[in-house]
């Protein structure tokens, strides 16, 4: 038997260590680490980390044994939680929705500012306790009361459970200001990853509901606003750069929206695209709203590719509103709060946050707009976990306090004759970013 045990044993680890030297060489001819990048060997090591744990993770689902975004969840999760002695943190149940309150324990001399927060990871990865230090550490920065979102994900719920979770948690969080000691004109929604775009889809969402406290103010933190044009800039020029790779990124946006991954070509060329809903709405998917320093020089293939029926009917459900906020209606862009949007230069998304900051600000939306050029996608969720945070994530996470607290209650009304209601939208004083 002790024999046995030592046979298995040595196993594990001729396999363990087979598995290492696969990732590292896979990592070694595909991933592209940009100068702009500080510490880039610590770079490449988390990202040798985090090809070891995934790929770890689709042989345990092949076997049957755990799903490969369970099995990342149980990880992220065994991540140590930084208990704050002036915060009070509250795990609570919206329903069957999971959430989490923080606020400081310091009497507040008025009703504090409100934060909703919706987390990353592409539907598939991301927690609350994953983000539990980030959240920590914004709601005791702005004094404010922060709740944030344990949607359900992938593999239990596809789509549109995320955005229906969502939804429903901020919908009962802004019926129940009251209760919480949140000042209903001074709440700000804020999301990161595709939890941005959820940002984005709920202050949409919001127009138009009148019973609804509106909201003052969205920080979108490299957000995922469309999910239609695969080839812009930045799609190109990180397209191999991680955490956030095309390859990735595709893998997240089939499993979720159910997509079969034949049709990833299809997906990606943009013969999915029927031409006239190119033609209508190419003005806020295509290249001529990003700024010429961010366009490569290089020739790009052909946009959208020959249209392919089949390959649309199979995912129409990515050219609507809920999965493109960007291409909302003109009416509800022009009431939606003043925004603060972050980009990172080496992220495969970084063109989604500059089309949507001008679609904003063409709609004379106030925006704040923070672009970080040593940034990658998901660095904040490194955010003071030492030795593997960048300095990238500090300059985000300490930017973000300073919008929020600047959110004052400040109200007027104005007639939109388009929606036939009233509304009130809180604006900054600060003008559009040019």
């Amino acid at each position: 038997m002790a024999v046995l045990w030592l046979v298995a044993l040595v196993g594990l680890l001729a396999f363990g260590l087979g598995l290492f030297v696969w990732v590292v060489l896979k990592h070694l001819f595909t991933a592209e680490v940009p100068s702009a990048i500080q510490h880039p060997f610590k770079f490449r090591l988390m990202h040798v980390i985090f090809l070891y744990v995934t790929t770890l993770g689709n042989i345990l689902e092949k076997l049957r044994i755990c799903s490969m975004p369970r099995f990342i969840r149980f990880l992220h999760d065994s991540m140590v939680i930084k208990k704050d002695s002036g915060m009070v943190v509250k795990d609570l149940h919206f329903g069957t929705i999971p959430v989490r309150l923080f606020y400081p324990k310091a009497k507040s001399c008025g009703l504090r500012r409100g934060i909703v927060f919706y987390h990353g990871g592409g539907g598939m990865f991301g927690s609350l306790d994953c983000y539990h230090n980030l959240c920590s550490y914004l709601a005791q920065e702005t004094d404010s009361v922060l709740m944030t979102v344990g949607y359900r994900q992938i593999p239990d719920c596809h789509y549109p459970i995320i955005y229906v979770d969502s939804w429903n948690a901020t919908v009962h969080f802004l019926e129940s200001l009251q209760k919480y000691g949140v000042d209903p004109s001074r709440v700000v929604i804020c999301g990161e990853s595709l939890g941005g775009g959820i940002a984005a889809l709920v202050a949409q969402d919001l127009v138009g509901r009148p019973d609804l406290p509106r909201v003052r103010a969205q920080a979108l933190i490299y957000p995922v606003v469309q999910t239609i044009n695969c080839q812009l800039p930045s799609f190109q020029q990180n397209k191999n750069v991680p955490f956030l790779t095309q390859n990735f990124y595709i893998t997240c946006m089939f499993r979720y929206l159910a997509i079969d991954f034949s049709w990833k070509d299809a997906v990606l060329s943009g013969a999915a695209i029927p031409p006239d809903f190119w033609n209508e709405h190419k003005k806020w998917l295509g290249n001529d709203n990003i700024p010429k320093r961010f366009r490569s020089k290089d020739k790009h293939p052909k946009f959208p590719a020959p249209f392919n029926e089949a390959a649309y009917l199979e995912s129409i459900h990515r050219l609507t509103v809920r999965h493109a906020p960007l291409i909302g209606e003109d009416e509800v862009f022009a009431q939606l709060p003043e925004a603060f949007v972050v980009s990172c230069e080496c992220d495969m998304l970084r063109d989604d946050a500059l089309l949507y900051k001008k679609r904003l600000e063409d709609h004379n939306v106030p925006v704040t707009w923070y672009h970080v050029e040593d940034g990658f996608h998901g660095c904040i969720i490194l955010f003071r976990v030492k030795p593997f945070s960048f300095p990238c994530s500090a300059k985000i996470m300490n930017s973000l306090p300073h919008p929020v607290r600047s959110v004052q209650s400040r109200c007027r009304q104005r007639v939109t004759p388009s929606l036939g209601h009233l509304y009130p939208p809180w604006r900054s004083t600060a003008r559009p970013t040019p």
